[in-house]
C-alpha cells in the first residue's frame, strides 16, 4: 500500500441508533486531519457496514453507538470482517459503552473504545499511531 495515500476511514452508525451528532464531529475532525472519510449514514446493518468497508477499501472503521446494542452489533461486524478475510482494517468504536463491556469488545478485535468527552485529537493520534498499513 502506498504510504502517501490518504488514510481512508469508514464512519458508521450500526443498528437503530438515530443520534449522529457525535460521529459527524469525529468525521469532521478526521477530515481536518487530512483523512478521507466515508460516512454511511444512520441505521446501518453490520452487513452494510462490512460491504461498504470492502467496496471503499478503507484502512479504518469507526463505529459509533448510543443504543446499547454494541454487545451484539460490534461482534457481528468483526465476525463478518473475518468471514470476508478482512484482517488489515483498524476498527475502533465509541459512544455510550459501559466500562465493563470494553474488555470483551477488545477481545473480539475492536482496537479501542472512545467514550463521551474524548478529545478528537486523541482519536486522530490513535488512528495514525495504530494504522495497520
Amino acid at each position: 500500500m502506498d504510504d502517501k495515500r490518504r488514510i481512508r476511514v469508514l464512519a458508521a452508525k450500526p443498528g437503530l441508533d438515530g443520534h449522529d451528532r457525535g460521529i459527524k464531529v469525529i468525521a469532521n475532525a478526521l477530515m481536518d486531519a487530512g483523512m478521507e472519510v466515508i460516512y454511511t449514514g444512520l441505521r446501518q446493518s453490520p452487513e452494510q457496514i462490512v460491504e461498504a468497508a470492502i467496496q471503499e477499501d478503507v484502512d479504518v472503521i469507526v463505529l459509533s453507538i448510543l443504543s446499547g446494542a454494541h454487545d451484539f452489533l460490534f461482534p457481528r461486524i468483526m465476525e463478518l470482517l473475518r468471514e470476508k478475510g478482512v484482517n488489515d482494517v483498524l476498527v475502533i468504536g465509541g459512544g455510550i459503552i459501559p466500562d465493563e463491556d470494553i474488555p470483551s469488545l477488545k477481545e473480539i478485535g475492536i482496537a479501542e473504545i472512545f467514550g463521551p468527552g474524548t478529545y478528537t485529537d486523541d482519536i486522530v493520534r490513535y488512528i495514525k499511531d495504530n494504522l495497520k498499513r
